[in-house]
């Protein structure tokens, strides 16, 4: 599975979207992604890639598109590959 399938996956799973819907997801956008799905959906992306995300990189993931970019800068996960 490549990043970007892990990554999707956790999304999807978490927030019970569909893949057509994460382009331009933001936190608090639709009613699921509410702050206990952000932690479970952070939970699940640190056991994903084998990190451990800090508080102010957690409270700075605030949307699909903004994720990729603190993933990759902060904890060297190349989400696009």
């Amino acid at each position: 599975m490549t990043n970007l399938e892990k990554y999707d996956k956790a999304f999807i799973s978490n927030l019970k979207v569909t893949k057509d819907q994460l382009p331009g997801l933001k936190y608090r956008g639709l009613e699921a992604w509410d702050s206990v799905a952000h932690m479970d959906l952070i939970a699940d992306l640190e056991e994903s890639f084998d990190i451990m995300m800090e508080m102010k990189d957690i409270l700075d993931f605030n949307s699909y598109e903004h994720g990729k970019i603190v993933l990759k800068e902060v904890y060297g996960v190349d989400i696009e590959g």
